[in-house]
């Protein structure tokens, strides 16, 4: 019986199963990260997190999504561990170096800087990641992003309005984005954004940390708002800040639920 310890926390409704492999070994494949995710025969996440050594960092963060795919970088995972460490941590992931701080009764994540270049999307081929020419029924021209992982962004007059349901998922599988992508709809009022977010690999999010910096940062470079900027997801907000150049700041709450006990044989 390979018996271990995990902890159930989340950021705005972003859901995480964390598992601290530095301190208890376990094997972990797609299949596994997919039954353990599971919300009707499994402990149930948005994402299981598996926190291991790392050698340019204080910790690697590996992320596997409900379908047991791995994916680069997650904002609300990254508040969440250093919240449970409740210390300030540099945090390898695939898509880099997350820096996390306590900032109060919240933490602040550096996520890195953003990407705009077509191959760093990355997209199918060449074009304007400003304004992709291309469109999915009532919602077209997106700014294409890499916040560590890949995204679209799209502004509307009304986010409530748009089935995200329907066009998530085709956005999301779309061959022009051969890792697929998340899909961020948003609308601007008063200098805050209102967001929804599709998530790849995991489907309509109540909160997305990435989804809310590269909506943040689309929306602060194409001057539609002015940074920081309060991003409002159907979670919660956070508060965005950026300027060219620099690495993109997020500042939210991360909370804790439970500590548990699993037999990580029963996830195959």
């Amino acid at each position: 019986m390979a018996t271990g310890e995990f902890h159930k926390m989340h950021g705005l409704g972003n859901d995480f199963v964390i598992i601290d492999a530095r301190v208890q070994s376990i094997e972990m494949s797609p299949a596994r990260a997919q039954m353990i995710a599971d919300r009707k025969f499994g402990i149930g996440c948005d994402q299981l997190i598996l926190l291991l050594p790392s050698d340019i960092a204080d910790l690697s963060m590996r992320i596997f999504n409900p379908d047991g795919g791995e994916v680069e970088a997650c904002g609300n995972a990254s508040r969440c561990v250093v919240a449970l460490l409740n210390q300030d941590l540099q945090i390898e992931t695939l898509g880099g170096i997350i820096s996390g701080k306590l900032s109060g009764d919240d933490v602040q994540v550096a996520m890195g800087e953003a990407s705009f270049g077509w191959q760093d999307i990355p997209l199918a081929f060449a074009m304007d990641t400003d304004c992709i020419p291309l469109a999915w029924e009532n919602l077209s021209a997106p700014m294409a992003i890499n916040m560590g992982n890949p995204h679209v962004v799209f502004f509307v007059d009304d986010v409530d309005a748009i089935d995200m349901s329907q066009l998530g998922p085709i956005i999301e599988n779309d061959a022009v984005f051969p890792e697929r992508v998340n899909v961020n709809v948003a609308s601007i009022a008063d200098n805050e954004i209102h967001l929804t977010v599709w998530e790849r690999g995991a489907g309509l999010t109540g909160a997305c940390g990435t989804g809310a910096c590269a909506t943040a940062v689309a929306a602060i470079r194409q001057g539609k708002v002015t940074a920081p900027v309060t991003v409002h997801q159907s979670g919660g907000a956070l508060t965005i800040d950026w300027s060219p150049g620099q690495p993109v700041i997020m500042t939210g709450s991360a909370t804790y639920v439970f500590k548990g006990q699993a037999d990580w044989d029963t996830f195959g």
